[in-house]
């Protein structure tokens, strides 16, 4: 890979966790077009022309120095301001009728009746037919293909799809109400699937670690998965214990051996998770619902399970802070992050993606915090 310009530099040491003098940017991901021209500077309806580089003018603008997942025209997914009476909907916002490889999805029975006779066999030949040369040449294209389109300012750093790959659950294909039912009655089936994801995963984390350090590439990927609500799991923390942690572990262990950083984004109330991630190897947290009671503080004060400050990416809170507080409310809330950061590795940005109708003082204050804290660090 190139050598890196001083915002890349900038990130890169906070991900290594070096002492630095300002402190990196993390990407932002505001939804509603008119609010990326705003940041950009161009004309209102410019991001609907011309969706990547705008995109990419707007980070800039905003301070980002580091980003791992790419998502230029995710807000094209929405309407203009927000989202809107579509025809296309998924198994998780609001598809009546699920149909996958002629099977109706209408009952717990019927997810498992689809991943024994199509998921487990297909996950078996992935396993069998595996090329690790091949696997590691499409990764590596793919980034650098993304980092020629990020630019020089900012730092592309690895994300969990395709460089940090664990089992996960399959609402996404079958619906929240079936597989979980599934889930519960069937726990038989479940174990399976993880493990045969977990098989096939860590073949390819093995890889990736290779292309990570072959290419001087950051050594950090971050991991993400919506497992919690604001409540907890989404299912009973025996169940995951049993069926899900140890196959969890199985698949990052070579990212963890080769001394990557996993950073666990944190989505709802993860709170009885942390220690586990933190035993399997995960070295860091991104994301933060602190009104569900997910200690920023704590988890700041935290290490690895080999001792080592955990990097963290604190973020502005997008589901209170920003779309209902005022611009002195960002502003402290801003202060509140820095001030209980770890001493180093520690990066600023927002808990998630913006939604719409966030008034823009507070996107405004936002920003204007992003490039005094890039510019003055800590003091």
């Amino acid at each position: 890979m190139p050598d890196r310009t001083p915002t890349q530099q900038l990130a890169f040491d906070t991900l290594m966790r070096q002492p630095v003098r300002g402190i990196a940017i993390w990407q932002i991901n505001p939804m509603e077009w008119r609010m990326i021209d705003r940041i950009a500077g161009v004309p209102e309806g410019t991001y609907a022309k011309d969706p990547i580089p705008t995109y990419r003018r707007m980070l800039e603008e905003a301070g980002c120095c580091m980003l791992d997942q790419w998502i230029p025209t995710n807000p094209l997914s929405m309407g203009i301001h927000g989202y809107e009476n579509r025809a296309h909907k998924t198994p998780t916002t609001g598809l009546k009728t699920i149909v996958l490889d002629g099977t109706l999805i209408d009952s717990p029975e019927a997810v498992v009746q689809h991943l024994e006779g199509v998921v487990f066999p297909d996950l078996e030949r992935q396993i069998a037919s595996f090329d690790p040369v091949a696997w590691g040449a499409s990764v590596l294209a793919e980034e650098k293909k993304i980092q020629g389109e990020v630019g020089p300012l900012i730092l592309k750093a690895p994300y969990g799809w395709p460089f940090g790959r664990f089992p996960g659950f399959r609402y996404s294909a079958y619906g929240y109400e079936n597989y979980f039912m599934a889930y519960a009655l069937y726990p038989e089936v479940m174990a399976r699937d993880f493990q045969l994801q977990a098989e096939l995963h860590r073949r390819q984390n093995e890889v990736s670690a290779r292309v990570i350090q072959d290419n001087r590439l950051p050594p950090y990927v971050r991991l993400d998965h919506d497992m919690a609500d604001g409540r907890g799991t989404l299912v009973s923390l025996e169940s995951l214990d049993e069926i899900w942690f140890p196959r969890f572990a199985e698949a990052i262990e070579p990212l963890v051996s080769a001394g990557i950083t996993c950073v666990w984004h944190c989505d709802g109330n993860l709170s009885q998770m942390i220690p586990r991630l933190l035993e399997a190897g995960v070295s860091g947290f991104q994301g933060f619902q602190y009104e569900y009671h997910m200690d920023y503080e704590a988890i700041c004060r935290m290490k690895s399970r080999d001792g080592q400050p955990l990097l963290i990416i604190g973020g502005v809170s997008v589901t209170t802070t920003l779309p209902k507080g005022t611009p002195a409310d960002v502003k402290r809330e801003m202060e509140w992050l820095v001030c209980h950061a770890p001493p180093v590795g520690f990066l600023l940005g927002c808990s998630s993606s913006i939604t719409p109708g966030v008034p823009w003082d507070n996107l405004k204050t936002l920003i204007e915090g992003f490039h005094y804290y890039r510019t003055h660090g800590r003091t």
